[in-house]
């Protein structure tokens, strides 16, 4: 060990073993993870677990915050979509999901990685690590499962908007991780989720869990001065699914009828793997990845979230709100935020519906601007850093 450390023994351990990097923290999952870990550093010295599938870069790990950190490193994986078909195709046989199959494999790295250490708390991130339960263990006083998603609910609120064989696909894997749940969230002696509705979902799975509500929140900012564009915003990585879900909905159902109404408006679409995106319509601006996504969102009139699958809270709103932006969303995007339809967002569920609620926000700039304001206000009071870490007071 580092002599930078010495002193610091007296106080106790923890190891978070997260699937994808928490640093820098840019986009929902890291943010979240480096939110937990920001808290925990004031008490516990610790360690991290990753994933990469490139060789290691630690360069963006806290030294103030991280003592130590595994790289497990994957294998690469091609994303060219015959090869991408044909090993989900394998998974599917097997009722394996992709990420519980791809963060798979690890036990005996791990397990002679934290040979001679042990920890007051391990926190799992993702249900895709919680398998690794069974190894870390014998290493732990306390496990904690992190559920930034409950993963069978994603995989089956996606089915009803895919196309055979694709919606079999994800019944299979939302049934599969179901069984999977079952099995391995009793294992934790604590679990955090991001919502009410996500805890009800865990108690249904497994009747004794002890659940948290840890929502999802971002660090506290200042509203940017920036004036509004004629513009409307949609933020996310879009190779995730349901964000590219969305995307194509919104393009096929949505936005022609707004374009029509208004040919200058811009359609901008904020947020990394751009190219990911299958949809190309008149309007559409892909922006990409940016250093700051609230201060880009500020200069839309409008960010839209329409989202027909999911679970857990959207970054998505959040940032919107921060930014004193007005929302619509679909009552599922909106999930487990608190919003009310007409106060900090306009909900729509279909495609009409959000239509209207779009036309209406960019003709009334006074409601644009009442629904920002209130929506920055539930930023600032619930989804600020801050705010969230309340939630853990007595837990660690």
């Amino acid at each position: 060990m580092s002599t930078r450390y010495e002193g610091l023994s007296v106080r106790p351990q923890a190891l978070v073993v997260s699937p994808e990097a928490p640093y820098p923290p840019m986009g929902g999952g890291a943010l979240r993870t480096a939110s937990l870990i920001d808290y925990l550093a004031r008490r516990y010295n610790i360690d991290v677990i990753t994933f990469r599938e490139y060789s290691a870069d630690r360069r963006h790990f806290p030294t103030d915050r991280i003592r130590d950190v595994l790289t497990l490193e994957l294998e690469p994986h091609s994303k060219a979509t015959p090869i991408r078909a044909a090993r989900n195709f394998r998974r599917f046989l097997r009722a394996r999901p992709p990420l519980i199959d791809r963060f798979s494999g690890f036990q005996d790295q791990i397990a002679s990685w934290i040979a001679e250490r042990f920890y007051s708390v391990v926190i799992a991130e993702h249900f895709w690590v919680a398998p690794y339960a069974t190894v870390l263990r014998e290493h732990a006083e306390r496990l904690v499962l992190d559920l930034h998603n409950i993963e069978s609910a994603l995989q089956n609120s996606t089915a009803p908007h895919e196309r055979w064989p694709l919606s079999t696909m994800f019944r299979r894997f939302g049934s599969a991780y179901e069984a999977l749940e079952r099995e391995w969230i009793p294992k934790f002696d604590d679990v955090l989720v991001s919502s009410a509705e996500d805890a009800g979902r865990v108690h249904q799975l497994a009747p004794g869990a002890k659940t948290t509500v840890y929502p999802n929140a971002i660090p506290r900012v200042e509203q940017p001065a920036v004036a509004e564009e004629n513009a409307i915003a949609f933020s996310g990585n879009m190779e995730y699914h349901a964000n590219g879900d969305a995307v194509c909905w919104f393009a096929e159902n949505i936005w022609p009828a707004v374009h029509a109404g208004i040919p200058t408006l811009e359609w901008r679409l904020i947020g990394k793997n751009p190219q990911a995106v299958k949809v190309r319509v008149p309007g559409m601006k892909l922006v990409g990845p940016v250093e700051d996504a609230v201060r880009e969102l500020a200069a839309a009139k409008v960010v839209v979230v329409p989202l027909r699958s999911g679970s857990g809270t959207r970054f998505k709103i959040l940032e919107a709100w921060a930014a004193g932006r007005a929302v619509v969303s679909t009552t599922l995007g909106a999930e487990g935020l608190g919003a009310r339809n007409g106060e900090q967002l306009l909900l729509a569920d279909d495609a009409g519906s959000f239509v209207e609620a779009v036309q209406k926000l960019l003709a009334d700039e006074e409601l644009r601007r009442s629904l920002g304001a209130a929506g920055r206000k539930s930023y600032i009071d619930r989804f600020t850093t801050e705010a969230a870490w309340r939630s853990l007071h007595g837990l660690f």
